[in-house]
């Protein structure tokens, strides 16, 4: 389906919980979430609903996200569900890797072909700051247990954080050279509740660019990052800037939430539920959802926050 602008929407990225076992200073506040009650949140029934409501208006890739989706007890009933609805041709997951030791088989078993890991730092101090409670020794296990199940291309998300991580750029980088693996910086956005990052947090990705001499331009795959390769790595440097060149007038998504909110976009505090609705009234929601999605996303700064109205946990990254 085609919106008012003329951008072909094609990426739904479903949140399928609010809850985590990490708390990442960035995503949610530290003692946790507010829980909802059962039935305030999509159920799997509902859930699979939603996934073919929005494949018959032309949804081909799925992205199932969190909070932490592998939590979720019926994650991998969930998968293989969805990855048998007509017109899905890619399952995808993000996920922060810990419990991938177990699950990177069941999930490959299960129909789901790439996998995001969000790995912010190689320092198990910093790791263990910027989570409030995680192991890196957890994620690296996840990620090996990911890398031996023969997914496509892995990729791993890296919020780019000034006075944080910015002085582990080229050893996040190295990554794609021991590993066929992809690494992307990610600018950290101004979210609703981000309140541990002062102005110096926010740098700009090109950044990364500059601390990486002898980077080779790649062709774009699609997605929204400027694809770079280190010489002779296996896999890409991707830089996604949603705060200093926003990519909005490229952009073919939509996303729903946990508790069943469609958000034409991730910083617009306009929602619509779909909850209790049947599939075709699921239907007709997501095609005025998809109709109503604005041009751009606003200003994002420091002093300029999004308007999301909720945290990075309940929208899903």
């Amino acid at each position: 389906m085609t919106d008012t602008y003329g951008r072909k929407i094609t990426y739904l990225r479903l949140s399928v919980t609010e809850r985590c076992n990490l708390r990442c200073r960035y995503c949610m506040p530290e003692d946790g979430i507010c829980k909802k009650r059962h039935e305030e949140m999509l159920t799997q029934e509902e859930t699979v609903s939603a996934i073919r409501a929005a494949a018959a208006l032309g949804i081909s890739k799925l992205r199932i996200t969190g909070g932490e989706p592998l939590i979720k007890p019926n994650i991998i009933d969930l998968c293989a569900q969805a990855a048998s609805v007509d017109g899905i041709r890619e399952v995808c997951v993000t996920t922060n890797g810990t419990l991938l030791p177990k699950l990177a088989k069941p999930l490959r078993e299960a129909g789901v072909s790439r996998l995001n890991i969000s790995l912010d730092t190689l320092d198990p101090e910093k790791f263990r700051y910027i989570t409030r409670v995680g192991n890196l020794s957890d994620a690296l296990a996840g990620l090996e247990a990911a890398l031996d199940c023969g997914y496509d291309r892995i990729k791993l998300n890296a919020v780019l954080i000034g006075g944080f991580n910015d002085d582990e750029i080229p050893v996040l980088a190295e990554l794609t050279r021991r590993y066929p693996l992809d690494v992307r910086f990610i600018e950290l956005m101004p979210m609703y509740d981000s309140g541990d990052f002062g102005p110096e947090a926010f740098l700009p990705c090109t950044v990364a660019a500059e601390r990486l001499p002898g980077l080779e331009v790649m062709e774009p795959d699609g997605s929204v990052a400027k694809l770079y390769r280190l010489p002779g790595a296996q896999g890409n440097i991707g830089l996604i800037s949603p705060v200093s060149a926003h990519f909005c007038a490229e952009c073919n998504r939509i996303r729903v939430t946990a508790d069943g909110k469609v958000k034409p976009c991730l910083h617009s505090s306009d929602e619509i539920s779909l909850k209790g609705l049947d599939e075709d009234g699921m239907r007709e929601t997501l095609r005025r959802a998809i109709l109503s999605k604005p041009r751009w996303h606003g200003e994002l700064s420091y002093r300029e926050r999004s308007r999301a109205g909720r945290n990075m946990n309940q929208i899903g990254g």
